[in-house]
């Protein structure tokens, strides 16, 4: 099982070039076993700063995207762990449409692999910030973090993975106890119930005041830092009171808030905060000591924001 399984994690989809696996044991393999291999359909390159976005296709012909990144730290590989999304953020393309299904921990890593052979490079990051809501698949995301730390896989340190959700109250504990190493990342994008319901109908079950307790209890439990992701959104929640909210919200807290310059989706109306305004906001939350920083923008050539490319691929085909 162990030399069946590292062939596995190399990269190998084919028994036959398992040169240590018996004749008789591959026999029985091929007979009785597949091994997930997922399709890549197109792969966008940035111009801008090297930047791949992939578009793959799964074996029941749903598509899902993943984006490669490269950074002074190490390469990131950002995965998708559903087809499609049923949480109706209104600025992510990845909920138009709705959810399909979720995602295999062999699909996950599939992604993750298929990069690592295309790039030629060593993946040392991996976040789970694509499409779909990962703790909506739980139990796959668990093994897929699994699979990806043991160091017969891929041998990635669980602090170099970072899972994302939007709120998901009862799985941010169970998160804390099941993988208290990984960095857990809260989709929070507003400072305020009335902004957020508009904007995340997640809030509408998850307010932020309970959203928050659960947050605390994750620290606690972890003594891990969490880290607010903030989509700056013009006209909607990048106000000097918004930021003002925010720090008051977060106040206290083992935390850092990375503040995102939204990319542009079609259907939608919203834009993204002009760097001027980022800048302005990222500010005041240090004055009120709030450990901020504005995202590096990746890939904005190249149709990078969630869900962004799998539409625009199906729009193609139809």
């Amino acid at each position: 099982a162990r030399q069946i399984f590292q062939w596995l994690y190399k990269g190998i989809y084919d028994y036959e070039l398992m040169t240590d696996i018996s004749k008789d044991l591959k026999n029985v393999l091929n007979e009785n076993t597949y091994i997930e291999n997922i399709s890549c359909e197109k792969i966008m390159v940035s111009h801008e700063d090297e930047t791949k976005k992939y578009l793959f296709r799964l074996s029941d012909g749903n598509i899902i995207e993943s984006v490669y990144m490269k950074y002074k730290h190490g390469n990131s590989v950002c995965v998708s762990s559903q087809a499609g999304c049923r949480m109706g953020c209104s600025f992510c393309a990845s909920t138009i449409g709705g959810l399909q299904r979720n995602l295999l921990a062999s699909e996950m890593i599939d992604q993750v692999l298929k990069i690592q052979s295309d790039t030629g490079e060593k993946i040392s990051n991996v976040v789970i910030m694509g499409s779909g809501e990962p703790f909506e698949n739980y139990d796959e995301v668990l093994r897929f973090i699994r699979i990806l730390h043991t160091k017969e896989g891929l041998n990635i340190s669980l602090r170099n993975i970072t899972v994302s959700t939007c709120g998901i109250i009862p799985r941010i504990i169970d998160f804390a106890y099941q993988m208290p190493q990984v960095t857990l990342a809260v989709s929070l994008h507003a400072s305020n119930d009335e902004t957020r319901n508009h904007i995340m109908p997640i809030n509408r079950k998850y307010p932020l005041s309970q959203l928050m307790k659960a947050c605390k209890e994750y620290i606690a439990i972890t003594n891990k830092r969490i880290t607010f992701e903030y989509a700056l959104i013009e006209g909607v929640n990048d106000s000097e009171k918004d930021a003002k909210e925010l720090a008051l919200l977060v106040k206290d807290m083992l935390c850092h808030v990375n503040l995102i310059s939204l990319n542009k989706v079609d259907e939608s109306h919203l834009k993204g905060t002009n760097r001027q305004s980022a800048e302005r906001f990222k500010n005041i939350l240090e004055q009120h000591k709030i450990n901020a920083t504005i995202r590096r923008e990746l890939g904005s050539d190249i149709d990078a924001a969630c869900g962004q490319l799998r539409r625009r691929y199906n729009d193609w085909k139809n």
